[in-house]
């Protein structure tokens, strides 16, 4: 049996205790992962201490050159490492590539850091007196990332991270912890020093070791919203920087005069591409007035069923089977949950069975119409190839949808209407907006973040705020006088006027 150990420096000590890591199109165990415990993560932290000091030293355009070197080193490993992930996730090879393009733009974005870690400096704010502010790393941070993305978000917390002078602990899911390991193993290759990057596999008891060691700064962490509140609190009370992304329940209004057929193409992608295990998929679609919602479903239907169900490496497939037995009952359990509730059962993707691969864990997509806003199936979070119908009889009803829901992640909304459009992004009281955009995640050179219980902490992942969520800022006020301009007075706060 395949085992995969923590990347450490000095090499991982004996495990005790193990995960399997299951192959979602066929149901197998296909490798053990390691899971560690506060010896593994002392050690990792001791290597990192060791390392960051002289990384944090160098020149930023030397670091920019490693990024640049594992920029190229992630292109040319791409099949490889899109393949790695599909094997463990189950998401089929075209996601896959996406998970780590995506992830790869931040850091394309990290090879121009020297630029954005410049300060800001002030000459004569005072008589002989200059001020200015330098960004400096917080020293050692930690990632803990979820399964659904395993490159991308990974890349998304530590490329930053290391490019502003940290050394990074990332404790990946133990779901697929495959190709964090590669990740670490091309940043060696690009030249970054040992210590800088390491992973750390493990469950619960690694969480709380991470969030409890007074030598990690700041922790970045994605995953469902009760247990982002949970990293949150423990490790602000900690003394810690901490941003946590949760889950989320994004809704697609469609207008009118939207154009149903890109509507439906748009809908199909983001419903149900990655089995729907994405926390910017688009779970809720809303028509507004009952035409539309007939003429919208009256497409859906067909569109839906036309969708190919299959093993992550098949090329025709448009999404594979999700992550394990136990997430796939989960699923299904909301969808009878759904009916139960009163939802009306439109097209139903439970017992579907992929042939030659019965003990794979596939789901077919799901609709279910005539969803309310009191029903449990549509105030949680479902991470499935589920959709749901929710019907508002004009456009303030829509609007009020996603500003009222505990998520508030993502919305879009379709429309051809330019005032509506306006409108909607204006006032909705969500993160990230979609104009006929369904999957509206910003691009690297911005940031990436959810409001309400989507997310918790101050400051979002990449782009900017990501420098300002690595860094802390110094500031220097400093005086090189022939004489005092103060009249000899040193007991009194200095004034620069």
């Amino acid at each position: 049996m395949r085992q995969i150990d923590h990347f450490i420096v000095g090499g991982a000590p004996a495990a005790t205790r193990f995960a399997d890591v299951m192959d979602p199109n066929n149901g197998g165990v296909q490798a053990q992962v390691a899971l560690g415990d506060q010896a593994v993560l002392d050690q990792a932290v001791a290597a990192a201490q060791a390392a960051q000091p002289a990384w944090a030293a160098m020149n930023p355009q030397r670091r920019s050159r490693v990024m640049f070197n594992f920029k190229a080193l992630i292109e040319k490993h791409m099949d490889e490492l899109a393949h790695m992930l599909s094997a463990e996730h189950g998401k089929v090879i075209a996601d896959s590539k996406g998970d780590i393009q995506r992830g790869l733009e931040v850091v394309e974005f990290c090879c121009g850091l020297p630029h954005v870690m410049k300060g800001e400096y002030t000459q004569s704010a005072g008589p002989g007196i200059d001020v200015y502010s330098m960004r400096q790393p917080i020293g050692i941070g930690a990632g803990i990332t979820p399964f659904n993305f395993p490159a991308m978000i990974p890349l998304w917390m530590g490329a930053v991270a290391i490019s502003v002078g940290n050394a990074f602990l990332l404790k990946p899911s133990e779901r697929d912890p495959s190709v964090p390991n590669r990740l670490a193993e091309l940043f060696i290759e690009a030249g970054l020093p040992e210590g800088i990057f390491q992973v750390i596999h493990g469950d619960k008891v690694m969480v709380d070791a991470i969030l409890d060691h007074p030598a990690i700064g700041a922790v970045s962490f994605v995953g469902s919203s009760d247990i982002a509140h949970y990293v949150y609190n423990r490790g602000v009370a900690a003394g810690k920087r901490v941003q946590a992304m949760g889950g989320a329940k994004n809704h697609g209004i469609v207008m009118p005069d939207a154009d149903l057929d890109q509507v439906v193409n748009d809908l199909c992608g983001a419903a149900y591409g990655s089995a729907g295990e994405r926390c910017m998929a688009l779970p809720v679609v809303v028509p507004v007035g009952d035409d539309t919602a007939e003429r919208l479903k009256a497409k859906l239907i067909p569109a839906i069923e036309a969708l190919r169900v299959g093993i992550s490496t098949d090329e025709e497939a448009h999404y594979g089977p999700v992550v394990t037995a136990q997430h796939k009952a989960k699923v299904e359990g909301w969808i009878q949950t759904a009916i139960d509730e009163g939802s009306e059962l439109v097209v139903d993707g439970r017992g579907f069975k992929m042939q030659g691969h019965e003990e794979g864990y596939f789901l077919g997509p799901t609709l279910l119409d005539r969803v309310t806003t009191d029903m449990e199936s549509y105030k949680e979070e479902i991470f499935g190839p589920v959709l749901q119908i929710v019907r508002a009889p004009d456009f303030e009803t829509a609007l009020s949808l996603p500003s009222k829901h505990q998520y508030g992640n993502g919305v879009a909304i379709f429309t051809r209407n330019g005032h509506a459009a306006r409108e909607f992004a204006s006032r909705v009281n969500v993160g990230m907006v979609g104009i006929n955009v369904p999957i509206p995640v910003p691009v690297a050179y911005h940031s990436f973040g959810g409001w309400k219980r989507s997310g918790f902490g101050d400051t979002d992942q990449y782009g900017m705020e990501g420098i300002k969520f690595w860094t802390k800022v110094k500031k220097v006020t400093a005086r090189w006088p022939d004489g005092s301009p103060y009249g000899g007075n040193a007991f009194v706060i200095p004034t620069m006027g």
